[in-house]
């Protein structure tokens, strides 16, 4: 039984693959759709056209050969009945012997192969004793009972019946009509036609309707095809031709044959792929200005930006000199030449990536060392955000081919971002890896930010709440470098989002250089919020040597518990 089941399922499986296979053919060609389609109505055309045909040639053939053989019937009995009104005979063997010879005498009076029987009609009864005649007495029972009935009504009847032969069953007419007898009394003369030369004529004209569909069918596939390659051959070279304009050849473009409509057609789709060509160009080399200019002013700026900052740290180091307004003045100067100086990096940076020029430094790393000097490094900012800071890393080593600063990058802007817009709430940090793909989720649970939101939070200078103050002096450019530094390894950075419920970002890396991810190790959206409980940060139990202290101000704190994971947690705020 599980045998039988096993091929079962391997029949419709495949069953089904071919079901698919077809459907796809079906859908993907259009002149496969209109030759069968035009085929199917051709067919169904000839069908119908060909059934009325072949009915009304039927009932013509049969129709006049009826009317031909009820003549040839009447005509028939008349003779024989002269025949008997001449005879003579007086005893019954005399006119058995002349109901035989009238019988035979009629065989070979029709236009057509016939039978003939003089059978005594129903109720009759004569003074001597007389029998029947029939030139084929085997074929005497195809003599229905209802035809000798409606003969004996009076007049002449008719009835269609099966010729019985050797090779099968021929199509025939039974007709029926009384004759007087003498000293016999009343008889029925029948006769019995075969119609097997008029359903050869028929038969014969249905092979030739029917050879004539099937030239017809074929002519009307052929012309479909011809007519449809015409329409659609510079569809597809169009289409060709469209695909490889998107993939950035422009000067491809359509060959343009005669005068009529697809000329018409291929002319005004080259028009337009000379006027996106152009309008392409022109972009691109306003673009490519445009960083050039991006990347001249940024490097122009170094220099003065150098002149002003040694200016300004002398300034600042002389503040407690100054009034206190001269004083404050002097902080703000100091702090804005900070965030100047940071966004001339981020745009030198940014220019590098659209100029192509960036560089991966890859090597073996472990991503748990580099999160934890990144959760070293936001740990002051999160302290005076008053938000907590957990980190979950796994026991085991999730060493990938990274560019460790281009991750730690990506990872500080992650951080100081949730630690920015987590309104004190706990800011998670999640370490998985797995065979192919290392991952590490950063989730906040402050104001969080909507789907579309999510979709437009990695654009260059995008932010949600333009009202809303920068206190850490981001430049707006961050987690547009941190998604170019993760397509530069390969892998993804992922947003998600929801009002009131925080954002979590994801980052995924694949282990090795060339690996092409197609899942990552950690979920994007996290499961409903639990209860709130203490934010721990977490550190591997395995070896605490190789990872640095976490401290607070200088301070190590020792509140240590064992978690029930495994690992050992050190909560610092």
């Amino acid at each position: 039984m599980m045998r039988v089941a096993g091929t079962w399922r391997l029949v419709r499986a495949r069953s089904a693959r071919r079901v698919r296979s077809l459907g796809h053919a079906w859908r993907s060609s259009l002149q496969r759709r209109v030759i069968a389609t035009t085929t199917v109505i051709g067919l169904l055309t000839l069908a119908v056209v060909g059934a009325y045909v072949v009915e009304r040639m039927r009932d013509g053939l049969f129709d006049g050969r009826v009317e031909q053989i009820l003549e040839e019937s009447a005509r028939s009995t008349q003779q024989a009945q002269a025949t008997l009104d001449l005879s003579t005979a007086t005893t019954g063997p005399e006119v058995t012997t002349l109901l035989t010879d009238v019988a035979r005498a009629q065989v070979t009076g029709g236009s057509g192969r016939r039978e003939v029987f003089l059978l005594r009609a129903p109720g009759q009864s004569s003074p001597v004793s007389v029998g029947a005649a029939a030139t084929d007495p085997s074929l005497v029972p195809l003599v229905s009972n209802e035809l000798r009935t409606q003969t004996a009504a009076g007049g002449q009847h008719w009835q269609s019946v099966a010729w019985p032969t050797s090779i099968g069953d021929e199509p025939a007419v039974m007709v029926g009509q009384d004759v007087n007898v003498p000293v016999g009394g009343t008889y029925q003369l029948f006769f019995l036609y075969s119609l097997e030369a008029e359903q050869q004529r028929l038969d014969f004209l249905q092979r030739t309707l029917g050879l004539a569909a099937l030239a017809l069918v074929v002519l009307l596939g052929t012309t479909t095809w011809l007519v449809t390659r015409q329409t659609v051959r510079p569809v597809r070279r169009a289409a060709q031709v469209a695909e490889r304009l998107a993939d950035g050849h422009l000067s491809d473009r359509m060959a343009v044959r005669g005068e009529d409509e697809m000329a018409t057609l291929a002319r005004s789709f080259n028009e337009m792929a000379t006027s996106l060509q152009d309008q392409i160009s022109r972009m691109e080399d306003l673009s490519a200005l445009q960083r050039r200019f991006v990347s001249d002013v940024s490097h122009e700026l170094r220099t003065p930006l150098t002149t002003i900052r040694m200016a300004g740290e002398v300034i600042h180091a002389s503040r407690d000199d100054f009034d206190p307004a001269v004083k404050r003045s002097a902080e703000l100067l100091q702090t804005q030449l900070d965030r100047f100086e940071d966004l001339l990096a981020d745009l030198l940076e940014i220019s590098r990536f659209d100029a192509g020029a960036a560089v991966l430094d890859a090597d073996g790393r472990d991503v748990r060392d580099v999160v934890i000097a990144v959760a070293d490094h936001t740990f002051p900012l999160a302290e005076r955000r008053g938000s907590w800071l957990r980190v979950d890393l796994p026991d085991k080593r999730a060493v990938a081919d990274i560019d460790p600063r281009r991750v730690e990058r990506i990872l500080r802007n992650l951080l100081v971002n949730a630690v920015e817009h987590a309104e004190g709430s706990t800011v998670e940090v999640v370490v998985g890896a797995d065979e192919y793909a290392v991952a590490v989720t950063v989730r906040d649970h402050g104001v969080g930010m909507t789907a579309d939101e999510a979709a437009h939070v990695f654009d260059r200078f995008w932010r949600a709440d333009p009202a809303r103050a920068r206190t850490t002096g981001g430049t707006g450019l961050g987690l547009a470098i941190s998604l170019e530094d993760a397509h530069l390894h390969g892998g993804w950075l992922e947003a998600w989002g929801r009002p009131g419920r925080g954002a979590c970002f994801r980052l995924t890396l694949p282990r090795r250089a060339g690996i092409r991810l197609t899942h990552s190790p950690l979920p994007l959206e996290p499961p409903a919020d639990p209860d709130p409980v203490v934010a721990p940060v977490v550190r591997p139990r395995t070896d605490p040597a190789s990872l640095p202290d976490l401290v607070d101000g200088g301070e190590e704190h020792d509140d240590r518990s064992e978690a029930p994971d495994g690992v050992t947690r050190q909560e610092v705020r």
